[in-house]
């Protein structure tokens, strides 16, 4: 299943961050968003969510437009935003928990448990989130990824940001498994990431 953007243009206030934006990813594909920063990077995986509505043009997935099934296209992708909707007060597990119900998909503690030992929070895994550092937190948002290998496409705002090196591992090698079953990952990056796939690039800077 292919995702095709055509003329896409964003509007931020009274402020065009891109017009005419144009790409294409299919099966097996890793596509990083690249630009500025305020150039519309988190914009764009925004309206390819359906979380915000482009000022113009077309999203399709599979042939058909979004806007087709929302309800299905939805069911296909997996987003994770830069800011994480997570619970201070609540633990990295019972907030992937809730993530993993509001989607539709509840999960047994056994995959819970197992999708926290793979971002190596086994030890932190019933602790409040507002005891952990800025890191944990993230691995706690992104233990996700571990679950959602039946949705083919992954919208990632700066996944690897406040990791550290077997982190940042571990989620490379999550995104790699998922393009070689056949997914496809758009991502936004400030950091060199050493992926084993080739990485196709669009840089809005060119759609300014």
């Amino acid at each position: 299943m292919v995702l095709r953007v055509q003329d896409l243009s964003c509007m931020k206030g009274d402020r065009l961050l891109f017009r005419g934006l144009a790409l294409w990813a299919k099966p097996g594909m890793i596509l990083r968003v690249a630009g500025g920063n305020g150039i519309g990077k988190s914009s764009l995986l925004r309206i390819l969510a359906g979380l915000a509505a482009p000022e113009g043009g077309s999203i399709e997935w599979a042939g058909r437009p979004v806007e087709a099934d929302r309800d299905g296209f939805r069911r296909c992708l997996f987003y994770l935003g830069h800011a994480a909707a997570t619970h201070e007060l609540l633990s990295p597990c019972e907030n992937l928990r809730w993530a993993c119900a509001s989607a539709g998909e509840p999960q047994p503690d056994r995959n819970l448990h197992a999708a926290l030992e793979q971002v190596g929070l086994e030890r932190e895994m019933e602790m409040p989130l507002r005891m952990l550092s800025q890191g944990q937190r993230r691995r706690a948002s992104l233990a996700r990824l571990f679950l959602s290998a039946q949705r083919p496409l992954w919208l990632l705002d700066e996944p690897f940001v406040a990791l550290d090196v077997e982190a940042v591992g571990r989620v490379v090698q999550a995104i790699q498994a998922h393009c070689a079953r056949g997914g496809t990952t758009v991502l936004t990056t400030h950091q060199d990431v050493p992926f084993g796939l080739p990485v196709s690039c669009v840089d809005l800077g060119a759609y300014a």
